[in-house]
């Protein structure tokens, strides 16, 4: 077994052992090779591959740390806000942008209307504690629009079930991409990691669309989990 693979494994069950827990801060790479008495290519490989599985992360300014647990999301007609409620967690939202405007010929086909017509659309950072976890963007019909000041203080689900409105079906695509310069910086992610993306159109029992989310997650910290069945 390679010099650096036995390294990273010894790391790696120092983490699921809680030896190593979440946030802890390692040595650099030259710190690590010179008291083990190891190369620093070496090192820096064991270190590398760890970063490449989510289990640490590299910070500007703060070194290497442990990764925190990674939040695993059931696929399911939730919001994000209600599932980290749900698993212990406190979830914090800060308001990029809420903007009412009229939609374009693209987003009100997306929300099934007519060009032209008043929409609100709404760019939320979601954080667990004080820690970023994704990107939210959504677009509404104006009338079922929640106020800025409710949505920084709750999800957006329940604000539409306090208005009488019960999103009940949903489609749903998710993929990946690498993030961009500015999205790096807000969630707090080194450039060009990877993320999760998760586009969903929302419809009430009548089929009337509810909400259009095209939202962004951090791959190291974010899970989608599903049940499969045999047909």
């Amino acid at each position: 077994m390679p010099l650096y693979h036995q390294l990273a494994s010894a790391i790696e069950r120092a983490i699921q052992d809680g030896q190593l827990a979440p946030g802890s801060s390692l040595e650099n790479e030259i710190a690590l090779a010179q008291r083990l008495g190891i190369s620093r290519p070496t090192a820096r490989q064991a270190l590398k591959s760890l970063v490449d599985r989510g289990l640490l992360v590299r910070r500007r300014g703060v070194g290497t740390q442990v990764s925190p647990a990674q939040i695993h999301r059931p696929v399911g007609l939730t919001s994000l806000y209600d599932d980290l409620e749900g698993s212990g967690q406190l979830p914090t939202t800060r308001m990029l942008d809420w903007e009412r405007r009229q939609a374009s010929v693209e987003e009100a086909e997306e929300l099934e209307l007519a060009a032209g017509v008043d929409i609100v659309a709404i760019k939320r950072l979601r954080l667990a504690g004080d820690e970023p976890i994704a990107v939210l963007t959504n677009l509404l019909p104006e009338m079922l629009a929640p106020s800025r000041e409710d949505l920084e203080r709750t999800g957006l689900y329940e604000c539409l079930r306090e208005r009488g409105y019960q999103p009940s079906v949903a489609k749903q695509r998710i993929g990946a991409r690498t993030a961009t310069a500015a999205e790096a910086r807000m969630l707090e992610e080194s450039p060009r990691s990877a993320l999760l993306t998760a586009d969903r159109v929302a419809y009430d029992d009548a089929g009337h669309v509810v909400e259009v989310g095209h939202h962004i997650y951090r791959a190291s910290r974010y899970v989608f989990e599903t049940t499969l069945f045999s047909r």
